[in-house]
């Protein structure tokens, strides 16, 4: 077929159910885009893809290459790979691209035992600062965590506000592990630790459930927190928390941290802020453009961008036999981003890596949904004020604190924790029972009564890992400088590397190491031939 009626093909188009809700002007914007009708993208060698008669209404094949890039390069999955993380020029390690998608200027995570400070991203290289003096933000394991559904989640909620009833109603211990068992089919001793978990968080604070969101607030040190019990979902909550955020900067100048996960989100910020207030602000009929605004130099939309660049052919992944990295197809897509901007905010492939970040990675329909519900009060907002966090918002509170902790150390303080709520419950509800409980579980350890304050919890852990890592530089540096038979500048060379060095190096040691590394690590100790396969492979990504 050489030519069709763009109407034609847009009626057959149409008929396939997932374009059943196409509209005619976006169809149209990505004729006129595939039949070259932006010139100023000819700049950055786009070129039509198609013959486009926009008088007549018609359209066909152009080029005898048109094919060729098409079969080439047509493909849903995109191609994605590592990202190398630097601190100025030297190479700390490397991160997944999803994980990096997640990060925003400020965020602390941990990589290989160490924190770390994003500052921005430039193609595959995330440039980090090693001097954070803050607790991490971002979990180590969050991109590989699979989101819970909207649907499940509010079943879960419903569960909750069955719970809160019972507990409401003063009913017994044994009629309410009766009612778990048979709702959710559980042995004994899990249906007695939900139990104690529920009635810890009744008598601490409330019960938030699918007709009721929590709002708490509580202070640690100088860091205001607000946790929001939202149960509804990851994705839900990223769109929810990312909006909230968006609202306390705009109107009251604050930048805030924000941590989610499945049961809800948390802001912090070092400056007092009032969440009750951004709350207001939104409506879910402007849920759409605040996002959009939000998000307009997010990173993840400059990789959902890439993404869909790639799917659009104005990325080539491979032509006329040659590859195209991913790192080079990141630059050249943000460079295409801006170009696009010019042209059109509501340019079809700038479009659809909107939606594609809100519709997809996100939960945007069911996020309006519960701000609709709020505003209709089928569901209520609850605001609250801690001392400590309570038993629901521990998992949110200590997200990425733990990451830095070892095992003994994170149980010890998990169990200080639960021993402080204790304590508090016994202060409010003065049961001499509840008390005698509290005092007793206070006795089990001298820490007990101290602060509520994570900073001496991870500062003990950040001296140790500085110590070890000192320990391990000078471990390495001595066996280097006890090599036989090895040229004293390609022991400096080697001392470069183990002081992290990667750029300026000399190109000949470099080559004669790679040359004859399986001698050198046949003759060398474990611990440094281990090092000089990492440093080694390092080298060769930067060049």
């Amino acid at each position: 077929m050489e030519k069709i009626a763009v109407k034609e093909l847009f009626d057959i188009v149409k008929r396939s159910y997932c374009y059943r809700n196409l509209e005619w002007g976006d169809f149209i914007s990505v004729i006129e885009y595939l039949g070259g009708y932006y010139t100023s993208l000819e700049d950055r060698h786009i070129y039509a893809k198609i013959w486009y008669d926009k008088e007549a209404g018609m359209i066909g094949r152009r080029g005898k290459m048109a094919r060729v890039i098409y079969m080439t390069n047509i493909g849903t999955i995109p191609d994605e790979t590592f990202v190398t993380v630097k601190v100025s020029d030297h190479v700390i390690g490397r991160i997944d691209e999803a994980f990096l998608e997640r990060l925003k200027r400020g965020d602390v995570f941990v990589l290989g035992g160490e924190k770390y400070e994003f500052l921005y991203a430039k193609g595959m290289v995330a440039y980090v600062s090693a001097s954070v003096y803050k607790p991490p933000t971002i979990p180590s394991w969050f991109s590989e965590m699979l989101p819970l559904s909207f649907d499940l989640a509010l079943e879960i909620g419903r569960f909750r506000r069955l719970m809160e009833e019972k507990f409401s109603f003063n009913v017994s211990r044994e009629e309410i592990i009766d009612f778990i068992n048979s709702y959710l089919y559980v042995d004994a001793k899990s249906a007695n630790s939900i139990f104690e978990y529920f009635r810890e968080q009744y008598e601490f604070a409330e019960i938030p459930h699918d007709k009721k969101i929590i709002v708490e607030t509580y202070k640690e040190g100088k860091t205001s927190h607000v946790v929001v019990h939202s149960l509804i979902g990851r994705r839900a909550n990223d769109a929810l928390s990312r909006a909230v955020a968006f609202a306390i900067a705009r109107s009251q100048h604050r930048d805030v941290e924000i941590a989610i996960n499945d049961n809800g989100f948390m802001l912090s910020c070092n400056k007092p802020f009032e969440v009750k207030k951004a709350m207001e602000l939104l409506k879910a009929d402007k849920l759409d453009t605040l996002l959009k605004i939000a998000l307009d130099h997010s990173e993840v939309l400059k990789r959902r961008f890439r993404h869909c660049a790639a799917r659009a052919l104005m990325i080539l992944r491979s032509y006329k036999g040659r590859e195209q990295r991913v790192g080079r197809q990141q630059v050249s897509s943000a460079i295409l981003m801006n170009a696009v901007k010019r042209i059109s905010n509501d340019f079809p492939i700038l479009k659809e890596a909107r939606r594609e970040v809100l519709e997809d990675l996100m939960d945007i329909n069911n996020a309006r949904q519960i701000l609709e519900m709020i505003e209709k009060r089928d569901v209520r907002l609850k605001y609250i004020s801690t001392r400590l966090p309570s038993p629901f918002a521990f998992n949110i509170a200590l997200q990425g604190i733990t990451d830095i902790m070892k095992m003994d150390d994170k149980i010890e303080f998990l169990k200080r924790m639960h021993q402080m709520v204790l304590a508090r419950i016994a202060l409010k509800n003065r049961s001499p029972e509840s008390s005698e409980r509290a005092i007793e579980a206070f006795s089990r350890t001298r820490k007990a009564r101290e602060i509520f304050d994570y900073e001496k919890e991870w500062e003990k852990g950040e001296k140790e890992r500085i110590a070890k890592r000192n320990a391990r530089i000078e471990l390495l540096k001595m066996q280097a400088a006890n090599l036989k038979r090895v040229p004293m500048y390609v022991k400096e060379e080697l001392g470069k590397m183990i002081d992290g060095e990667r750029d300026d190096l000399r190109e000949d040691v470099v080559e004669r190491l790679e040359k004859d590394i399986d001698r050198i690590k046949n003759k060398c100790p474990k611990e440094l031939a281990e090092f000089l396969d990492v440093a080694l492979r390092e080298v060769r990504e930067q060049i």
